[in-house]
């Protein structure tokens, strides 16, 4: 199997329900649950299958239902083809920890204490500079950061090539959304989202993740990684450190990393965890991408002739 690369969604994926068919099908996906909720000393599980949706939609718990809920979604999907392995990988914001565990760069038990922490410390970064975010859509990144400077707010996602996401606190988003549409964007959406991601209002939250990622065993990946702060290739377990850190403040070059991944050959990628947002951009990025998404068990079948012919 030839240039397949994985993709994993971060904060926003989550819904009330997911992975709860992958649990009820899939041994191997309900053991991932299990040792979450060992690991974690409370039902991971239970959040993810009964909510409430308001805890569930919290950043300390979101972000590890993500985790716990891709990786698990993987697990099945690897009972079924258990040669499968990535050439590459990447995933957005909180996606780039599922990417190191799945190409061995860091341990799931490891993986999920780092993603349990980082939740922790983004929302204690928005309790002291609360903030939020907003989606530009219609404006170049080259025009989204003239509204930033103009406004104080903050580049946050590159998701696309017109879709771009700011951070900033609330009165500073405001006036960046009014100036955008001044500039000619076609929409500017309001993210329910708990602070200011990617922005300089999570600094507590990478200093604090300094420290956890310091005592984090951290492997050469086994494939291609991409981070998001770079949209290139990095490998070097001491870099991946610092870039895991630096990403709370800096803006998500997603583009770049969908560009990288079409320039080194791998076009066939799996988007595997709740949700199908990245299909979405990856295809406003680079129509020649192809992406398959895996979020429930009725589409593994799927994966049969993409895979074959693969080989």
């Amino acid at each position: 199997m030839k240039n397949i690369g994985f993709l994993f969604p971060g904060q926003g994926a989550q819904t009330v329900g997911m992975g709860q068919e992958f649990y009820r099908k899939s041994l191997e996906a309900r053991k991932v649950y299990e040792e979450a909720d060992r690991t974690l000393g409370f039902s991971l599980s239970k959040l993810c299958f009964e909510g409430p949706e308001t805890e569930l939609t919290r950043t300390v718990n979101a972000q590890i239902a993500i985790f716990v809920t891709s990786i698990a979604v993987l697990a099945a999907i690897r009972t079924l083809y258990p040669e499968l392995r990535p050439d590459l990988a990447c995933g957005l914001s909180l996606g780039e920890f599922t990417a190191l565990v799945v190409l061995k760069a860091v341990s799931f038990e490891e993986g999920l204490r780092l993603v349990r922490r980082r939740g922790e410390l983004m929302e204690e970064a928005n309790q002291k500079n609360p903030g939020t975010m907003a989606s530009i859509l219609g404006l170049s990144a080259q025009d989204c950061a003239l509204v930033c400077r103009e406004t104080g707010a903050e580049l946050a996602n590159i998701n696309s090539p017109e879709q771009i996401v700011i951070s900033g606190g609330r009165e500073v988003l405001k006036k960046a959304c009014e100036v955008a549409k001044q500039k000619g964007a076609k929409r500017t959406i309001p993210l329910k989202v708990g602070g200011a991601f990617h922005s300089s209002l999570m600094a507590h939250a990478r200093s604090g993740l300094e420290q956890a990622l310091a005592q984090t065993k951290i492997e050469t990946p086994e494939g291609t990684f991409i981070p998001n702060v770079t949209g290139e290739p990095v490998s070097e377990p001491e870099r991946i450190r610092r870039l895991l850190s630096q990403q709370l403040t800096s803006p998500v070059e997603w583009v770049k990393s969908m560009e990288t991944a079409g320039r080194l050959g791998v076009i066939e990628l799996f988007e595997i965890g709740p949700g199908r947002v990245l299909k979405g951009l990856a295809q406003k990025i680079n129509s020649k991408l192809r992406v398959t998404c895996v979020e429930k068990p009725s589409e593994l079948e799927e994966l049969k002739t993409i895979l074959a012919d693969s080989q």
